[in-house]
């Protein structure tokens, strides 16, 4: 029988005292809880802080759970259960917007759409499902990046095109988006990615308050934005109120 690699054990203990004690740990607390040399946990702990595993506070020097090990970690929710989840909200909003319902997730530094509601008119219409969105522009890879840390991340890392003259590539400028963004629980999208093109969006949360996926209303310009060029609050309100029902629905509680 192979023998277990034992630097991937300790890294596993390592991983399991830092989810099921306290918030944050020290070097030393660590290395005397599993038994090892300082020298040996703090290779372990450089390393899976360089994967994002782990997270050293810059002021006391302990060590925390890292964003990407919660990302793995939320894999449990299979897209397809968002989708089943959001099955009947995503109708009802499409049907009362009268306008394209998106939702979105998280995927090889962009958005993938994963599920997709017409528009309810006879107009002619291509299904979405599968398309991936940039994060930088769309409404939904701006909610993904102001909420979820890794999306915030490759939407830093990646090169940030102009589709249009509104496109926002200016890092300063895009990260005051995502401020606002997170103040005021929803983001835009007027022209930024497609011309004659408008959209909203809003988080959606799992039962541990994470990130999962972001649900938008897309459609022409001229219905969704008001006469003075903002995006119209019903419909603002209606895509926060659908995103709110599906979190709940993954067992978020109340937002």
């Amino acid at each position: 029988m192979p023998k277990n690699i034992q630097s991937l054990e300790r890294a596993a203990a390592m991983l399991r005292l830092l989810a099921g004690g306290e918030r944050r740990l020290g070097l030393s607390d660590i290395a005397s809880s599993l038994d090892l040399a300082k020298g040996t946990a703090h290779g372990i702990l450089r390393t899976l802080q360089a994967e994002g595993f782990v997270e050293q506070d810059a002021t006391s020097g302990r060590y925390q759970l890292g964003a990407e090990l919660l990302r793995l970690g939320n894999s449990y929710l299979d897209v397809h259960e968002l989708r089943a989840r959001a099955l009947v909200w995503t109708d009802d909003l499409a049907r009362s917007s009268g306008e394209s319902v998106h939702l979105g997730v998280l995927h090889q530094h962009g958005v993938l759409v994963v599920h997709h509601v017409f528009r309810p008119d006879d107009s002619r219409q291509v299904l979405e499902v599968g398309a991936m969105q940039p994060l930088h522009s769309t409404a939904l890879g701006k909610v993904l990046s102001a909420y979820d840390p890794v999306a915030h991340t490759e939407a830093l890392e990646v090169e940030r095109e102009a589709f249009t003259p509104r496109t926002i590539t200016d890092l300063e400028d895009f990260e005051a988006v995502l401020d606002m963004t997170r103040a005021r629980g929803w983001a835009a999208d007027v022209e930024e990615t497609w011309e004659g093109v408008a959209s909203v969006a809003a988080p959606i949360h799992d039962r541990r308050r994470m990130p999962v996926g972001a649900v938008a209303i897309t459609g022409a310009v001229e219905r969704v934005c008001g006469d003075g060029g903002e995006l119209r609050s019903d419909l603002v309100a209606a895509v926060r109120d659908c995103a709110r029902a599906v979190s709940r629905d993954l067992g978020a509680g109340r937002f």
